[in-house]
């Protein structure tokens, strides 16, 4: 039986996922840009191709004759996976879905379509002339096409503009923004895993930032402390908007907000799972799912296996940003060690120096 797995990314981000595929008995064929990274000493093989190049990647996928290509975490490497998939005929999503998923603006056009909850935006680029844009403030300015923070900001008034578009547009890499309506409220995430067209739900993540003006996310809880009736009513607004985006295999990662009145809006969705520890850890915490197990299978064609590995418990994930939030770690791996699951990436030297999710100074871990 073929066992070379293709795995697009080599970040800490992407070590759960080569991990947990040797673990399976998979061979490990790591692509990524050279960067001495973890995830290039973890692989059985590394490539030093970008991810962005996605024809050499292909070109060498052929050559291996991989049963699966899949990413974590990472909306750009989707770009990748699904090119290859699709060339190769293996399981994943069109490229139509990829490119309504990893595409901002594109995303926002289907849910107008089809009458998915999403906050009104416009287009904006180098050549737009931001004093006749019609726009209400506050608002939000973001990149098209980039994820974990990056180039986002809340303006409150019209001399905030020009600064915030200047910003998101040098992030992107297409070198276009949104400019879109704020929305109040609790900020949520939601796993799901699809086969075949069939969405399973997996876990509801509340949320905290760092507010405006950049959002940067500095804690997660699951589960989410919300009533059942809002559950429901939140999975049938995701459900519907996976259907919008056409993601049929594979892991996504939905954003949403629920104002004090209890409506939702959905911000995005991205067709992998959740980022900062959400997918790797706090799913498998708090529900016993192996979620980055079930990735693995249904890239390589097979139905993902919800047998409970572990104890569900409520869990925490802290982010450092600052020395106190350091202090409480120290803390904790001195007093209560036991109530300390992992620590992911910690990098004391960028404390006091984070400008988005990239820039943070590490992750622990903890029971809630």
């Amino acid at each position: 039986m073929n066992k070379n797995l293709a795995v697009i990314g080599a970040s800490y981000l992407q070590l759960p996922l080569i991990r947990k595929a040797k673990e399976m008995g998979f061979r490990t064929h790591v692509f990524a840009w050279a960067a001495d990274d973890v995830g290039e000493k973890e692989a059985d093989h590394f490539y030093p191709i970008s991810i962005t190049e996605v024809d050499e990647i292909l070109e060498k996928c052929r050559e291996i004759g991989i049963c699966g290509i899949c990413s974590i975490s990472s909306d750009l490497a989707v770009i990748a996976v699904n090119h290859v998939a699709n060339s190769l005929g293996l399981p994943g999503n069109s490229m139509e879905s990829t490119r309504m998923s990893t595409n901002k603006h594109l995303m926002k056009l289907a849910f107008a379509k089809r009458g998915d909850p999403s906050p009104k935006s416009m287009l904006v680029d180098h050549s737009t002339d931001l004093s006749h844009l019609e726009i209400s403030y506050p608002a939000i300015v973001k990149p098209t096409d980039r994820s974990g923070s990056r180039g986002i900001r809340k303006v409150t008034n019209p001399a905030d503009l020009n600064e915030a578009v200047s910003a998101a547009l040098e992030q992107s890499f297409e070198k276009k923004a949104l400019v879109e309506e704020y929305v109040e409220g609790m900020e949520y995430s939601v796993e799901y895993i699809s086969y075949h067209g069939k969405h399973t739900f997996l876990a509801i993540t509340e949320k905290y930032t760092t507010g405006a003006p950049c959002f940067i996310e500095i804690g997660h809880r699951e589960p989410a402390s919300i009533s059942e009736e809002t559950a429901a009513r939140i999975k049938a607004v995701v459900e519907h908007a996976l259907d919008t985006l056409e993601i049929r295999n594979g892991a996504s990662h939905s954003e949403l907000k629920i104002d004090a009145q209890g409506v939702i809006t959905l911000i995005e969705i991205g067709a992998r799972m959740g980022g900062d520890c959400i997918g790797s850890d706090l799913v498998r915490y708090s529900t016993g799912y192996d979620y980055v197990k079930m990735v693995i299978q249904v890239a390589c064609g097979e139905a993902p296996d919800f047998t409970k590995c572990c104890r569900p418990i409520a869990v925490e994930s802290i982010f450092i940003l600052q020395q106190s939030d350091l202090d409480e770690l120290i803390r904790m791996r001195k007093e209560q060690p036991e109530d300390i699951l992992g620590i992911a990436d910690l990098h004391p030297e960028k404390i006091g120096h984070t400008t988005d999710s990239a820039s943070r100074a590490g992750c622990y871990i903890r029971r809630a």
